[in-house]
């Protein structure tokens, strides 16, 4: 479903039609009060928004979205007559994702709109992960060494998986706690220590992999380049 926010009759009908031709599920609406409305029912894949809009601009509505943590990653194209570089750079450090200018062509709108959508899209994430002896399947949320069950609590198996899903590169501690815990605040980082700690012991001679990158993070990789701190 994609969401155009657009006052001008002609303009949001251009869009709508040329999206719908295309194989798109599309609404719209002529202001922010029957957007909000529809949003409360189902959140679209891409909002298409116009900046000059009766009663609340587009700038708002796109503050609004990009403040509301569900959506932080909603992909918006800022669709607007207002084509200064004060105007564009405005828009994209709001957090728009791309800017179009009217008048624009129905075949860059519709490239642009595809190209959001894309980047948007989920990264499809390997079922099987595997490190010499240690093995993740996530489509059975199990780990084994040496095909030997081993049993993970949902933290240390969202932990190995992310360090299996960049072997031999170092993954920060703000990373593994966005990741792992959803956040980089409210979690101290010796959280992050005592699962690797965990984490190592459950994996037996395994557990070696783990590598200590001191005041950095962690890695999986063929030897041990520091201790556990």
């Amino acid at each position: 479903m994609i969401y155009i926010v657009e006052d001008d009759d002609a303009i949001r009908e251009l869009e709508q039609y040329a999206l719908q031709s295309n194989g798109y599920e599309v609404a719209s609406f002529a202001s922010s009060e029957p957007f909000w409305q529809a949003m409360r029912t189902e959140a679209p894949e891409l909002v298409i928004l116009d900046v000059m809009l009766p009663g609340e601009d587009g700038f708002s509505i796109l503050k609004k979205l990009r403040n509301t943590p569900s959506l932080h990653r909603l992909p918006i194209i800022m669709v607007t007559a207002k084509s200064s570089e004060l105007d564009t750079v405005r828009g994209l450090d709001c957090g728009a994702d791309d800017y179009i200018s009217k008048p624009f062509g129905i075949m860059e709108f519709l490239s642009r709109v595809r190209a959001s959508l894309r980047r948007a899209a989920p990264e499809e994430r390997p079922n099987v992960l595997s490190f010499h002896e240690i093995l993740l399947d996530n489509a059975r949320h199990s780990v084994t060494v040496n095909n030997q069950p081993v049993e993970l609590t949902y933290k240390e198996y969202s932990l190995l998986r992310l360090l299996l899903e960049n072997t031999n590169l170092v993954v920060t501690r703000e990373t593994i706690l966005q990741v792992v815990w959803g956040t980089d605040i409210s979690v101290e980082s010796r959280t992050v220590d005592m699962h690797i700690r965990t984490l190592r012991k459950k994996l037996g001679d395994a557990g070696r992999y783990i590598c200590t990158i001191r005041k950095v993070g962690y890695k999986l990789a063929d030897d041990e380049e520091a201790g556990d701190e």
